[in-house]
């Protein structure tokens, strides 16, 4: 005969194991909780490196420096800006994932890395694994030629272009301005070859020089050899116009909605820098890049400031990845092996 303790002992080793599963999951949760603000807490404990894929005088380098000096005596520790340019932007990439630290962040333009799945079907690095943190500013991106061409629109550059198929060059500083460069070719039937280069400010000599005749960038890369008057602004890929760059319509405006981009430049982790962190650096990054000093020095670089957290940086990532995958369906380009 079963005695009750017999027949409740089954149920009780069940109840026991239940309850200590859900305890268990409980004190997960807690410490995970409790981790969120003590790394927030005790962030940063020394220097904070940040990574630029593109080389000095570009948007994001101009963005980085300026925020430097106001992070490292809010946070109290040294703030370095590192520059790797060339390889598309992929060894600064590669660079910033595998760091494994979390002092050290990504300041760049989406642009340089946001077509990269799309381009190549592997990557030295984990897409995955570049996690947004503070957006702070759009770039005004410039369409420039060298004024020894003699154009003043896109117009008159297409008309040029068909009259000599092949004998003109062009360059774009990020892989998704090349790639919108390249549907905007595709669209208008050109033939213009593209030439590579490590360093986008030898880009832009060469363009001044007229061994190159088109080259897409940040305008605050072009501004010099446009004020040396050897390089003219033939439109802007904006959705709206800028005082920055007066009298130069908008690539849409001009009939080559193709290279209609605003550049999103913003301040970017890996997964090792949790939620809470991410939000308290953005609280700062957006604070500082609100600064009238900033602003005023962002916008004399044709950079429109517009601040935002890691939640609302994030979308404009993933409306700016819709557009990436659309333009690349246009070229028919096939990802690199």
């Amino acid at each position: 005969m079963v005695s009750d303790r017999e027949r409740l002992t089954p149920q009780l080793e069940c109840d026991f194991t239940g309850k200590t599963m859900i305890n268990r999951v409980l004190l997960a949760l807690l410490a995970v909780a409790f981790a969120l603000p003590v790394q927030a807490q005790s962030w940063p404990q020394r220097s904070v490196k940040l990574i630029i894929p593109l080389g000095p005088g570009a948007g994001a380098d101009i963005v980085a420096r300026l925020l430097a000096d106001r992070l490292q005596k809010r946070w109290g520790q040294p703030v370095v800006v590192e520059n790797r340019p060339g390889g598309d932007a992929i060894p600064a990439l590669t660079q910033f994932t595998t760091a494994n630290d979390d002092h050290t962040m990504l300041v760049a333009p989406a642009s340089t890395f946001i077509a990269h799945p799309l381009q190549y079907a592997k990557l030295a690095y984990n897409p995955k694994d570049v996690m947004p943190v503070a957006r702070v500013s759009n770039t005004v991106v410039a369409i420039s030629v060298p004024v020894a061409l003699g154009v003043s629109n896109l117009a008159e550059f297409v008309a040029i272009a068909k009259k000599d198929p092949g004998k003109l060059n062009f360059h774009a500083i990020t892989s998704l301005n090349d790639l919108q460069f390249q549907a905007f070719l595709k669209i208008a039937g050109l033939d213009v070859v593209r030439v590579p280069y490590r360093d986008g400010v030898q880009a832009l000599n060469d363009l001044a020089e007229n061994r190159i005749q088109a080259y897409s960038s940040a305008f605050a890369v072009a501004r010099p050899q446009v004020q040396a008057g050897k390089v003219k602004v033939i439109a802007v890929t904006n959705t709206q116009r800028t005082d920055t760059v007066p009298g130069v319509a908008t690539a849409t405006e001009q009939g080559h909605p193709a290279l209609e981009f605003d550049g999103l430049v913003g301040f970017f982790s890996t997964p090792i820098i949790n939620l809470g962190l991410r939000e308290k650096i953005a609280k700062d990054v957006v604070e500082f890049s609100g600064d009238a000093e900033i602003v005023s020095r962002l916008t004399a670089t044709a950079q429109i400031v517009n601040p935002g957290g890691p939640t609302e940086f994030g979308a404009a990532l993933d409306r700016q990845r819709a557009g990436a995958a659309e333009t690349v369906r246009i070229v028919g380009f096939k990802a690199a092996q």
